[in-house]
C-alpha cells in the first residue's frame, strides 16, 4: 500500500491521519473521508483507504483517537460519548479533516464524500446531515432515533449485516428517515453477514470478534458487492471518478 502519514491541525493539537492518493492522479479528483471502527486507525482501514484510492479517490482517514489523551480506553469513551450526545471533539476533528482535504489542489471540492464503519458509520449519518459532502456511506452504524438530525441529508448508501442483531435493526429507522425526508438512499441488509463484514481482523481483534455475539467478521461476498454499488452510488452523485477502477 502507498500509504501517507499526515497530521492535520486541530484545536486540541495535530491530528494523525493516513492518506492515499490515487496512482494516475487527476487535476480536480473526488475525495473521501474514512471514519474508522472502534478499535481506531488500524492496518485494516488503511487498506480500505487504499481501495478507495485505487478507485480514483483522494482518500482521508483520520484518527479519532489521536488527540488529546494518549489513553486508548479514555479516547474511545470520549468518542462514543460524542457519537451518543451529537456533540464534542471528534465532529471537531471531522470538520477539520473535511476542511484539510477539501482545501487540496488535486481534490474537486465539489465532490466530496464521506464513508464510516461500525462507529465511524454512526458519525458519517451525522455528518451527511451537517458538512457540505455530497455522499455518504454507513457501513452498520448507529442511527438517531430523531429524525430532525437527518435533515438536509445528502444522499446515502448504508450496508448492514442480517446477522448482527445489534445492529441489523438500524437499517430499517435510517431507510424509515430518509424516507420521510426525500433523501435518495439505497439501503442494503445483507443475509449472509453480520457485523464488520468488510473488516479483516487479525491478531487480538480476530480473536475478540469471533467471539462476539454479533456474528462478527468479513464476509466476501457481501464485501464485494457493497464495494460495487458504493462504488456506482458514489459516482451517480459526485460524477465519475477517473478511469482507473480495480473493484
Amino acid at each position: 500500500m502507498s500509504i501517507q502519514e499526515v497530521r492535520i491541525a486541530t484545536g486540541d493539537g495535530d491530528m494523525k491521519a493516513a492518506l492515499a492518493l490515487p496512482s494516475e492522479p487527476d487535476a480536480q479528483s473526488p475525495g473521501v473521508i474514512v471514519l474508522h471502527e472502534l478499535f481506531g486507525l488500524n492496518d485494516d482501514i488503511r487498506r480500505i483507504t487504499q481501495r478507495f484510492a485505487d478507485n480514483g479517490y483522494v482518500a482521508l482517514a483520520p484518527d479519532l483517537y489521536s488527540v488529546g489523551p494518549r489513553l486508548k480506553p479514555i479516547c474511545i469513551r470520549r468518542t462514543m460519548q460524542a457519537l451518543r450526545s451529537g456533540r464534542g471533539r471528534a465532529f471537531d476533528d471531522i470538520e477539520a479533516a473535511r476542511t484539510w482535504l477539501a482545501s487540496r489542489k488535486d481534490i474537486d471540492e465539489s465532490r466530496l464524500a464521506i464513508a464510516g464503519f461500525c462507529l465511524g458509520g454512526g458519525f458519517a449519518v451525522l455528518e451527511a446531515a451537517r458538512a457540505p459532502i455530497g455522499v455518504a456511506a454507513d457501513f452498520y452504524g448507529a442511527v438517531p432515533r430523531e429524525l430532525e438530525e437527518l435533515e438536509g441529508s445528502c444522499p446515502v448508501f448504508a450496508a448492514y449485516g442480517e446477522r448482527d442483531r445489534v445492529f441489523v435493526g438500524q437499517a430499517a429507522r435510517l431507510r424509515g428517515h430518509l424516507e420521510q425526508l426525500g433523501v435518495e438512499h439505497n439501503i442494503t441488509v445483507y443475509p449472509g453477514a453480520g457485523h464488520s463484514f468488510m473488516s479483516r481482523y487479525q491478531g487480538l481483534q480476530g480473536f475478540l470478534v469471533r467471539h462476539s455475539r454479533m456474528s462478527v467478521g468479513y464476509h466476501h461476498e457481501s464485501a464485494e458487492d457493497a464495494w460495487t454499488t458504493m462504488l456506482d452510488f458514489f459516482e451517480r452523485n459526485l460524477g465519475a471518478a477517473p478511469d482507473v477502477s480495480l473493484t
